[in-house]
Parts: C-alpha cells; structure tokens; sequence
C-alpha cells in the first residue's frame, strides 16, 4: 500500500492519500484523544506525540500536530494509516452519524438558506477538500452567515482570508442578502 502525502495552507497539518475511500460520504473530526477514541485509527493517532488533531474526508487523513517535526512524525502516522487499512477493520463504528450538525436560522429565510446550502456544498467544499478540510454550513442571521471549519482549515493562518475574500465573496456575489460570513 503507497499513502500519498500533501502540504495543506495549514503548516502545522498535512493531508494523507492513502489511494482509497476513507469515508464515502460524510467527515469525522477528532481535537483531543476522547473524541478520537470513537475510531481505532483516530485513537491511534492521538497515541503519537505531537498529534493534537485528525481529520477523515472522503479520501483523505488529516493530521494536524503541535510544535513537532514532520520528520519525525510522519512514519508513525504512515504506519498506524497503513495498518488501519491493511487490518480491513471499520475507521468508525456502525453508528457513527454522517448527518451534519443542526443548523439554525429562521423559518422565513429557508430558501435563501438552501441556496447558500447549495454554493456552499457545490463550490465551497470541494475546493476545501482539497487542502484536506471542510466547512460547513452552521446558521444564518441577519444577513449573516455562520460556518463551521474543520480538518486543516481549522487554525489554518489562511483561513480568514478564505472566509472573507473567498466563500464571502461568493455568496455576496449570489446571494445578496449575504452581508457577512463568520466562523463558529
């Protein structure tokens, strides 16, 4: 088995391709070890020192660590995805939920609310995939519209740059109601 890695815009996390589907659909994020232990590799993961996050997209690990060299964390973490997928064993249990958090927003602003559902799922969260993260849609208030990031855009230096001049951008652009975008 060859695992390909990759930089993030996040330097303290980098992204992990180990060829094949991690999650079909959905995401799971661990910041410390008691929401890791939910999956065996998560949990393995928060075993090495320096590991102070993890991320499973669709095809992708994210690792995210502290003030610890990649040098030296990399063939542990290499080795426990490795194993993980060699064993065949399930990354979460039968009962982990893929559904997204409960959003809020007002009843009247339902429609404006699953356009800006829509730019986010089909323009936003594939480009964020790419640089081994998610965001997702939280809420919307006042023309305001609430984002949860995750996986390498959470703490990412870049990441208030992606808000504002790019997701916010965005949705102002087509959805004019949009007078700001917030992360949560």
């Amino acid at each position: 088995m060859f695992i390909q890695t990759e930089a993030t815009p996040n330097p303290s996390t980098l992204k992990f391709l180990p060829g094949r589907s991690v999650l079909g659909e959905g995401t799971f994020e661990a910041r410390d070890a008691g929401e890791a232990a939910r999956s065996p590799l998560a949990a393995r993961l928060f075993e090495i020192p320096g590991v102070t996050g993890v991320f499973f997209g669709s095809d992708f690990v994210t690792v995210t660590k502290d003030q610890a060299e990649w040098a030296h964390l990399k063939p542990a973490i290499l080795g426990a995805i490795m194993e993980q997928f060699v064993s065949g064993q399930p990354l979460l249990p039968d009962d982990h939920e893929h559904a997204a958090d409960e959003a809020f927003y007002e009843e009247k602003d339902a429609g404006l609310v699953d356009t800006i559902r829509e730019l986010i799922d089909t323009r936003v969260r594939p480009a964020v995939a790419n640089d081994g993260g998610d965001i997702t849609f939280r809420g919307y208030k006042d023309g305001v519209v609430f984002l949860a990031m995750k996986g390498s855009c959470s703490g990412c230096p870049s990441s208030t740059a992606t808000l504002k001049n790019g997701i916010e951008n965005l949705l102002r652009h087509f959805v004019p109601d949009v007078v700001e975008v917030r992360p949560v």
